[in-house]
């Protein structure tokens, strides 16, 4: 096993993605897309994961790295790797699939609520997201964009304001609009350079008080992503 994760921007990294892999002495490459990076060349990749960023999928002209994200994407599930895209990495499967992605009816940001459809609370990968057996996860939520569900795919959550919160693909590729992999620090680092102090406050406390048991239910995720 040797997993890829493709960056789109410097201060999205994998979080407790990497936390998990290093725990687990899993190999992986990390790659900057915005800074020219490439996938390294020779070697075989069970899994891929694409991390989130600012920039949206209908940006390709203005951000050219995304366009080599997606080839890049295409070309790992044309050779049955595994993948998980998160928040801009969700949207980017969304696109490779041949769905359509654009602007939504508004921000999300902060910590939601998704209701798990029957299909999410049935899968053995997702439904380790789940909050006590419910059908539901609370999540922390970070964009405006949303997408059509690709045709064949299996959607696993919805919420209040984005129905397309979660799918799956076959049967090893998952996307999440929202993200798993965040910690606190990561959190109060996304609000730096003029977000409203007062609701970065705010979301770090909620970050905090939820972090142990929102950590151990994105491990349980992971363990069941890598295997």
């Amino acid at each position: 096993m040797r997993v890829l994760i493709l960056k789109n921007t410097p201060n999205e990294g994998p979080g407790t993605i990497e936390d998990y892999l290093g725990r687990e002495d899993i190999p992986f490459d990390t790659v900057e897309l915005l800074k020219g990076g490439d996938a390294p060349a020779g070697r075989d990749y069970t899994h891929v994961v694409m991390m989130g960023g600012p920039m949206a999928v209908y940006e390709m002209e203005i951000y050219p790295h995304l366009e080599k994200g997606a080839r890049l994407l295409e070309g790992f599930l044309k050779n049955g790797a595994s993948a998980l895209g998160v928040c801009l990495g969700a949207q980017m499967l969304a696109h490779v699939l041949g769905a359509k992605v654009y602007a939504g009816g508004g921000p999300e940001v902060g910590w939601y609520e998704v209701d798990m459809t029957p299909e999410g609370t049935a899968d053995e990968v997702f439904r380790t997201l789940s909050v006590d057996g419910q059908a539901k996860a609370r999540v922390f939520q970070w964009h405006g964009d949303t997408f059509d569900l690709p045709a064949g795919v299996v959607r696993l959550a919805s919420s209040a304001l984005y129905r397309n919160q979660a799918f799956r693909w076959g049967k090893g590729v998952y996307a999440l609009q929202f993200h798993i992999e965040v910690t606190p620090a990561i959190i109060a680092g996304w609000f730096e350079g003029g977000k409203d102090f007062a609701e970065a406050g705010k979301l770090f406390d909620q970050g905090v008080a939820i972090y142990p048991e929102y950590a151990k239910r994105a491990m349980g995720f992971y363990r069941a992503f890598f295997s």
